[in-house]
């Protein structure tokens, strides 16, 4: 095997990489090809950079803004200029026709025919699209240069005859059509530009690309939707084909480190797929290989801001790339590297500089990290009382990352396999003889492969059965015939359906041993789905249907399809197997791989320099060169020092002393990252596993962790109105029931606005957080979630005629709904029926929603196994408990300890107070510039003319100000009263919308206006008069004021500091009052 180097991006030199590598290797080795093999990054590319092809959208009439609306999802909800992704097609053109599913409830029989579809279901065509006028559309649409169209009606995926009269009609106008419009007309261009590359077009050369679900196919069968991960996919198959040992069964965590990104993907014995996921904005519905992707590679960019070290995710690219390519670039991750010595120039191909023949520049890269040095060192110095007060993926999926194997490979991998290992807790690395190169050695081993899918939507069951052993075998046939048709006969086949429990919209893609002539061995699909939901979510849902949304068909040819390439090539043995080496804190041995024989034992502080990349093996770490000339690294446990804490409010002489405690930056910014992104796996969970629509759907939910005394850590970026809100449920929680009333087991469910609550729809449950022998919590964990239905005068539980809070619903004020390890189903119950004894209302009109959406919730913070909680104790809760919300916790406490973990808890907050603060001096040096004055105010009235009012007394050498709402009107008659949490949320959603930087939002952003240094437990600087519209009376109704009064309020606090000019501020709500018969 012959392995070379060549930068992706050199436009200096050669028009692309894979012409460039393919004529060195010719120039070589031979001037014959046999087969081209590649993937490729042009689809996503093309996507990230809005570069695909002109395009025009016909859709159903009446939803021709569909897809610009979207899912009104904001990636940066504090950014003032909102960014949304702009759509793909260049024109959009309604087609009048419509189909309806038939439903013998429905009343809407006599308004079409009704007509069968191929999937066991009919439906109503209304409307016929007409010839005539598609054909004037498809003229007008050429008359602008368009020349691809894409097609989408609705309910054509189980009726799609009116899209297949618009393809024809398209066709014999001249249009193309093509599995997607977008990219597929790149993708052939691409690849004609590369044939071009070469005499005969390579007219006589099988080429095969590296689809996203991991199979190879012909270049004529190539098109954009499956191109979307054809680059990443071949490193997964090459972990499969390498790491993994399918006589041991240890599952292998693949972790690819290249220039821009690094990609995670797990293999335990078949690969995993995914049918849907969003790339550049855009979302894909295609089949995937389940990989996740971090904007942090090698060539990520490193800053500094805001006193945490921040990576990525702007990358340098190949060109102009890092410092040290000498060509004008910015600091990167190989930057650090070449100044840590993890990467030697001497070793390192020479092909840099603007002729592409020269080293690493390490003396320019040396500089660029001594000015960021420099400003670290100057903001430690500037903020010392800051530094004194400061202190995603396979675990959500319910793996234990430290029982797998860690394969490192790409480019940067090796450099970073201890550390990468220790921080999962893996203690087994597998290291590649062609780690830099395994995606490419990956596509040359990988299958050929036919995969065909259609939609289903019908119920799984004995009746439904022949119809899916029937479509298997039509799928099947059509498979066989595309691979027959390329020349190849023996196959292997794999059977998928698409499965989810009925009512939600959680799919998942499940396998199994399928004889087609054995039907009843259709049932393992269903044993199969329901041990990856409970894997998943930790519990399945008894007795609910399970709906097939898609049949999916995968035939593979057996063998290595003929690549020539062995897996396994021996090496020879060493003489001496053991080569000790001298340790020491600067002293690092240096080995070059081709000097390496198999059995040879290498401890670290060791480097081990190969001509495509650099392995560190880190102290305490050891390598062993295998027969095959792979490397085994046996990892270390991470040790970490702990941090002195006397904090008070701990029992056992636990507390915190933080004088003279220096904040690491880059300490910080790792525990910045994993607190937020407990409370971002808790929110996956959270949305997976609930019924309602409102959080599975529009997600109306958010996930948070607070510290013991109540204040918020880390909210994972969900509802604004959510955001600072929650912490005064949990501190009230503790006033209330005191410490020593709540236990290890215990889980708190609580809506009312007296504690905390936004409005009744919106139940919050939270969790304590218990540690080894301390006996009261050391952490909590919440969340809260919009039910749909908790009761009542209208359904839906947002009546906008409510004149009180027991109009709006049931309420909690502080209810255990798990009590020491106990679901108290009857009692919660009884609470959610509670408002049918008010006049005119009903108690929850969707109970068993209700019970299974709170069950979700507390799954989203213990994800204890089991579909019923009732009657278990607190050990078995415990000993239940997967990787999610308190174990994620318990975690991170036992990797760190927990005086490290609270004292950075500490520092975290005092970082987001500090930025606060800094913007608070700045917006008064302002204002007292323009006006003589450091005072801010704004006034702004309801629809019925109830004033808000705000002035705003900034503290410039403090950077404190003081918020005062006197003059704003008396609560009303109306549910549009706010309640007071929800004001202290759009306090610190301002604030932190504000500061304009990429800072976490916490508590520290509300320290500035919530108390001073002279007067810390106090409250004296936010203002809010009691029986106003912003801090209503117990009684009062607030449905409306959590989503309409809080708007408002926004307007103002935002108006005073004169940041945004008015717009619509209120969200469009329509609520049907009409009284029915």
């Amino acid at each position: 095997m012959l392995a070379g180097f060549v930068l992706s991006e050199d436009p200096a030199n050669y028009r692309d990489a894979p012409t460039e590598a393919i004529r060195q290797v010719l120039e070589q080795e031979t001037d014959k090809i046999s087969w081209i093999r590649m993937g490729t990054t042009v689809a996503t590319n093309a996507l990230l950079e809005r570069k695909g092809e002109r395009i025009a959208l016909l859709i159903t009439k009446g939803f021709k803004d569909l897809l610009f609306i979207g899912n009104q999802t904001r990636p940066r909800i504090f950014d003032f200029d909102i960014q949304i992704p702009p759509v793909l097609y260049e024109e959009v053109v309604e087609v009048d026709e419509r189909v309806i599913p038939y439903d013998e409830c429905c009343q809407m029989h006599d308004v079409g025919e009704v007509k069968e579809t191929g999937f066991g279901k009919q439906v109503i065509v209304e409307k016929e699209p007409d010839n005539e006028e598609v054909k004037r559309i498809l003229n007008s649409i050429a008359s602008k240069g368009i020349k691809s169209i894409a097609v989408v009606f609705l309910h054509s995926f189980v009726y799609p005859l009116h899209e297949l009269r618009i393809k024809e009609l398209a066709m014999e106008l001249g249009f193309s059509m093509c599995a997607d419009a977008y990219l597929t007309p790149k993708i052939k261009e691409y690849i004609k530009g590369f044939e071009s590359g070469f005499s005969d077009g390579l007219k006589s050369v099988r080429v095969d690309f590296m689809q996203s679900d991991g199979g190879l196919c012909n270049v004529n069968s190539f098109f954009g939707s499956k191109a979307i991960l054809s680059g990443p996919a071949g490193g997964v198959i090459g972990v499969a084909l390498t790491a993994y040992d399918p006589n041991k069964k240890i599952p292998v965590i693949g972790f690819d480190m290249g220039g821009t990104s690094t990609d995670v993907c797990r293999y335990s014995g078949a690969l995993e797929h995914v049918m849907e996921t969003t790339t550049a904005g855009v979302t894909i519905q295609a089949p995937q290989l389940d990989i996740h992707t971090v904007a942090a590679g090698g060539g990520s960019r490193l800053f500094f801001t805001n006193g945490i070290f921040v990576v990525g995710p702007e990358s340098v690219g190949a060109h102009p790339g890092p410092v040290c390519y000498r060509k004008g670039g910015h600091l990167s991750i190989t930057d650090a590297n070449l100044v840590l010595g993890r990467i030697l120039p001497e070793y390192f191909p020479k092909i840099f500089g603007p002729s592409g023949n020269e080293a690493l520049d390490s003396t320019a890269a040396y500089s660029a990290m001594e000015a960021l040095t420099a400003e670290i060192n100057n903001y430690v110095k500037k903020n010392p009382d800051a530094v004194q007060k400061e202190y995603t993926t396979e675990e959500a999926r319910g793996f234990d990352t430290s029982a797998h194997l860690l394969a490192c490979f790409g480019g940067a991998g090796g450099q970073h396999a201890c550390a990468v290992a220790q921080l999962l807790g893996v203690r087994q690395v597998v290291i590649h003889k062609y780690s830099s190169l395994l995606s490419a050695y990956g596509i040359a081993l990988a299958k050929v492969v036919s995969e065909v899918q259609e939609p289903a939507n019908f119920v799984f069951s004995r009746e439904s059965m022949p119809v899916i052993a029937e479509r298997f075998a039509a799928l099947s046939e059509k498979a066989t015939n595309e691979l027959s048709s390329q020349g190849f006969a023996e196959v292997h086949c794999e059977y998928f359906l698409h499965m989810r429990f009925a009512r939600t919209d959680c799919a998942i893609m499940v396998t199994a041993n399928y004889d087609p002539k054995d039907s009843d061995t259709l049932l393992n699909f269903v044993t199969s789905f329901n041990a990856t939901y409970k894997r998943e979510f930790g519990f399945i849902l008894e007795d609910r249907d399970i709906i097939i949304d898609d049949i999916r068909f995968v035939e593979r040819i057996r063998g290595v399809a003929s690549s020539g390439i062995e897996r396994n090539e021996q090496i020879g043995a060493a003489d001496d197997p053991e080569h000790p080496m001298a340790g020491g804190f600067l002293d690092t041995s240096i080995y070059n791989k081709k000097d390496l024989l198999a059995g040879h034992i290498i401890r670290g502080p060791a480097m081990i320099i190969d001509r495509n990349s650099t392995i560190v093996v880190e102290p305490l770490c050891t390598a062993t060169i295998t027969p095959e000339g792979n490397i085994h690294l046996d990892v270390c446990a991470k040790r970490e020092e702990s941090v002195v804490l006397k904090m008070g409010h701990l029992d056992g002489g636990h507390t915190t002393d933080l004088t003279g405690l220096q904040v690491d930056p880059i300490r910080l910014s790792i525990f910045s990252n994993r607190f937020m992104s407990i409370a971002e796996q808790m929110g996956r969970v959270l949305q997976r596993t609930a019924i309602s629509t409102n959080i599975k759907e529009r997600l109306d939910f958010s996930c948070a962790l607070f510290d013991p005394e109540g204040g918020l850590i880390a909210n994972a970026p969900h509802i604004p109105v959510h955001l600072g809100g929650m912490q005064y449920a949990v501190r009230f929680q503790i006033d209330h029931l005191g410490m020593d009333s709540i236990h290890e087991g215990d889980v708190i469910l609580s809506n009312h606005p007296r504690a905390g609550g936004s409005h009744l729809p919106d139940l919050t449950v939270i969790t304590p957080v218990f540690f080894e022998n301390i006996s009261k919590p050391v952490f909590f964990l919440a969340n809260r979630g919009h039910h749909a239905d908790i009761g009542g005068l209208v359904p839906g539980s947002m009546p906008p005629n409510a004149t009180s809070l027991e109009q709006e619903g049931a309420t909690f004020i502080s209810f255990k709904v798990v009590d020491k390890g106990t679901f108290r189903e009857d009692a919660l119950i009884e609470h959610l029926m509670a408002p049918k004894s008010v006049p005119g209302c009903s108690g929850t009109r969707n109970l068993a929603d209700n019970i299974a959406d709170i069950k979700a919730q507390i799954a989203a913070n213990n994800k204890s196994i089991g579909s019923h909680f009732g009657g278990l104790s607190t050990a078995a809760i415990l000993s239940r408990v997967l990787p999610v919300g308190i174990s994620l916790v318990c975690d991170l406490i036992g990797e760190y300890g927990l005086d490290t973990v609270q004292a950075y808890m500490l520092h975290i907050q005092a970082t987001a107070e500090e930025s606060v603060r800094n913007m608070l001096r700045e917006v008064g040096r302002s204002v007292f510039e323009r006006t003589g004055s450091t005072r801010l105010h704004a006034c702004d009235s309801m629809d019925d003319g109830t004033k808000i009012q705000l002035a705003v007394t900034i503290d410039i050498q403090k950077g404190e100000a003081l918020f005062d709402f006197t003059g704003t009107g008396m609560e009303v008659v109306s549910s549009c009263n706010c309640p007071r949490a929800v004001t202290m949320s759009a306090i610190i959603y301002c604030l932190r919308c504000l500061v304009a930087k990429d800072i976490p939002l916490n508590s520290g952003c509300l320290a500035p206006i919530t108390r001073s240094p002279e007067a810390p437990n106090t409250l004296l600087q936010i203002s809010i008069p009691e029986g106003t519209l912003l801090s209503p009376s117990e009684t009062a109704a607030v449905v409306g004021g959590n989503v309409l009064t809080s708007q408002r309020l926004c307007d103002v606090i935002l108006g005073a500091f004169e940041a945004v000019a008015a717009s619509q501020e209120q969200k469009n709500a329509c609520v049907d009052l009409l009284e029915r018969s």
